[in-house]
């Protein structure tokens, strides 16, 4: 995935759980396993922001673009 994902680290940083961080935002744990992993397909602006509120932190803390231009045109 061209867009990698950096809640781990933050969530360190903070020293807070995943769970607690869900708890916060309305999300399933599982959401946000899928979503940490990489393997999300696509996130609401109003999950970010909610993420970047409780974290404390701005959106390119937690999204990192590394620079390769992804080919999309098989997805459906």
């Amino acid at each position: 995935m061209a867009i990698q994902i950096h809640i781990e680290q933050i969530l360190k940083r903070k020293n807070m759980t995943s769970k607690e961080l869900c708890n916060l935002i309305g999300i399933t744990e599982a959401n946000l396993s899928i979503l940490r992993s990489g393997k999300a397909k696509g996130v609401r602006f109003s999950t970010i922001n909610k993420i970047c509120y409780y974290l404390e932190c701005d959106v390119g803390d937690i999204l990192k673009f590394n620079g390769v231009l992804e080919d999309t045109s098989d997805e459906k």
